[in-house]
């Protein structure tokens, strides 16, 4: 039996990921990268879209990557990564390498759930023995704090700003974790900063897998969201108690909720402690949380339909 996985043993493994690199202040991406490389049994290849995570990491002529690394433009991290995948199988075929190695993908929300969503879906089609990462923090951060189609409904960014015109993003954030479900994905999971097991199990997982695997992670932003920046872990911690994020695995089209509040917390409680939606609570916007609230009740609810046990 596989023993269970402890802070002790990742502590013991070999940082892949160095400290000094240039992200903001409480960033939840380093944090999540640092736990994804620990969690890796075999060596990896990892492959990066353009933003936040290969901006701060990569800056000439230092990096923080003790791992091969390949910076991709912001659309094509998956056919980058794709294809490295297949010039690995073919030289093992040959004979040429005997290694066993995995390969992660890495892109923002906004190189994921818009402008590298073809060819996200292209790999996924193609069926490639990868892992693509999306950390999302639910805007273009690396540019500005622009709307993306991971961006809340109501939630203020600069192309979505909130004033007497329009009460921040007026659509409904994109649904990407079940768009990658449909492409019959043989693993697909919601993970979140702030819960270190229940990711790197889930890593584990998803580098065994023989085909494509996803990982949806939310990535709490303190200046994009707007919090202290010593309050990362509990920002993800409260997206998850309050049900705004569920966490889920999908395991070849099954459902397991991988972690279920014993409480539910006030969806006001996650607004609340942000900044960009501090404009919904005037008079005249309280409405967009009516409409949250129940979006938020009615996806758990269709979840749970779909759960068939929590499995970690």
């Amino acid at each position: 039996m596989e023993k269970p996985l402890t802070l002790k043993a990742l502590s013991e493994k070999k940082e892949n990921f160095s400290s000094g690199h240039r992200a903001c202040a409480g960033c939840g991406e380093p944090i999540a990268v640092r736990q994804i490389l620990l969690s890796a049994k075999n060596p990896v290849v990892i492959g990066s879209a353009t933003g936040c995570l290969e901006v701060t990491t990569t800056i000439f002529p230092f990096t923080a990557w003790r791992v091969p690394f390949i910076h991709s433009a912001f659309e094509n991290v998956a056919a980058t990564i794709s294809g490295v995948e297949a010039s690995y199988k073919a030289l093992k075929k040959k004979g040429k390498v005997s290694a066993d190695i995995d390969f992660i993908a890495f892109g923002g929300d906004g190189g994921t759930y818009d402008i590298g969503l073809q060819s996200l879906s292209g790999a996924l089609e193609r069926g490639h023995k990868m892992l693509y990462v999306c950390i999302n923090n639910e805007a273009y951060m690396n540019t500005g704090i622009q709307r993306s189609g991971a961006t809340p409904r109501g939630a203020h960014t600069t192309t979505a700003p909130a004033g007497k015109a329009v009460p921040g993003k007026l659509q409904r954030r994109k649904n990407l974790t079940e768009i990658v479900v449909a492409h019959n994905t043989p693993y697909v999971a919601q993970a979140v900063v702030g819960n270190w097991r229940d990711l790197a199990k889930k890593v584990e997982y998803a580098l065994s897998v023989d085909g494509p695997s996803f990982i949806n992670i939310l990535s709490p932003c303190p200046l994009g969201w707007g919090f202290p920046s010593d309050d990362t872990t509990e920002m993800g911690a409260l997206a998850v108690d309050t049900g705004v994020w569920p966490l889920y695995e999908v395991k070849e089209g099954r459902y397991h909720i991988t972690y279920k509040p014993k409480e539910m917390k006030p969806l006001t409680d996650w607004l609340k402690a942000q900044t960009r939606f501090k404009h919904l609570f005037k008079d005249e916007n309280k409405y967009i949380i009516d409409e949250l609230k129940i979006l938020v009740i009615k996806e758990w609810n269709e979840l749970i339909k779909k759960d068939e046990g929590a499995t970690i």
